[in-house]
């Protein structure tokens, strides 16, 4: 397993080049620059600007230029946030992220775990029928809509939790509430749906046959030998979805006004600001990459047949 993990590390460094390159061409490629502003910029002022960023540079040198930054752990200043780097924005951000980003798939893993066992053990009857019903509605409503609703629900008319910000001297769970739940809803929906088609197959293996050949407790047979084997989607599905709401969930963001990576990435690509964006997408693109590994760890644990591989 140690072997395996170092390989998938050293496999991932090329794939991070490749795609900082990519994303490096595609900033550089779109429409105006940092320094495109609707007060326009003397020339001679913007031309100084470029030169201290290295925008003067050829694409291809601007890119070297980079990347030795990268190797020395520098992810560069900001072009638009005065005397800020891209680390220093990141981490005051990354906290609110990580904070909403775990809070929403935990109460996914929680809500909607428990919803697909329970349709599972109830198949083709009323519990089954209302459980698919709603995670239908949470695939199909997407946080843009359900976002605005539950901010004026519980915000504008009820006036019990807050509608956005985060205001961390009185930090505490109500500015999170909407939030999180906005973005657990279609986490919960995908998850219930997983596992209740994970628990209905496993339910059917042979495994589980002869575990109640055998005389055991239905409750032991659930718990102990189908819940382990009916995880391993829900598993390989989690890793990267955590990433993506750790990383920053870039509507949920925008919408509740919270200080995270996801909403600092919109504005820094409104503005151009390169660095910024690129900082943003080397943090994702680590993530996917750690969890993506963690994911095929935890599967090794849980499934015997992966450990002799």
């Amino acid at each position: 397993m140690l072997a395996q993990t170092i390989r998938r590390l050293i496999v991932a460094v090329p794939t991070l080049l490749a795609i900082i390159t990519a994303c490096f061409f595609l900033m550089h490629a779109a429409p105006g620059g940092p320094f495109t502003k609707e007060r326009q910029v003397p020339p001679a002022i913007e031309a100084r600007l470029e030169a201290k960023f290295g925008l003067d540079l050829p694409v291809h040198e601007q890119l070297m230029r980079y990347l030795s930054g990268l190797a020395r752990g520098d992810l560069g200043p900001s072009m638009v946030y005065k005397d800020k780097t891209v680390g220093d924005i990141i981490a005051e951000g990354a906290p609110t992220s990580a904070i909403l980003g775990i809070s929403a798939m935990a109460l996914a893993l929680l809500i909607g775990g428990g919803l697909g066992i329970m349709a599972a053990l109830r198949q083709n009857q009323a519990q089954d029928y209302v459980v698919m019903a709603l995670a239908i509605a949470g695939v199909c409503l997407p946080p843009l809509v359900v976002g605005p609703i539950v901010q004026l629900v519980f915000g504008v008319q009820l006036q019990i939790l807050p509608t956005g910000g985060l205001y961390r001297d009185e930090f505490g769970l109500r500015y999170l509430v909407l939030p999180v739940f906005t973005l657990a809803l279609p986490l919960i929906a995908i998850i219930s749906r997983l596992m209740r088609a994970s628990m209905i197959e496993t339910l059917r293996s042979n495994a589980i046959r002869t575990a109640r050949a055998k005389g055991l407790p239905e409750a032991q047979v659930i718990l102990r030998h189908a819940l382990p084997i009916a995880l391993l989607p829900i598993v390989s599905y989690v890793g990267p979805a955590l990433a993506g709401v750790m990383a920053g969930s870039f509507v949920i963001e925008t919408v509740f006004q919270l200080p995270g990576i996801g909403k600092q990435f919109v504005l820094a690509a409104g503005q151009r600001d390169y660095t910024l964006v690129m900082g943003v997408v080397l943090v994702y693109s680590v993530l996917i990459i750690l969890f993506n590994l963690a994911a095929d760890l935890m599967y090794r644990v849980l499934d015997p047949r992966a450990r002799a591989t």
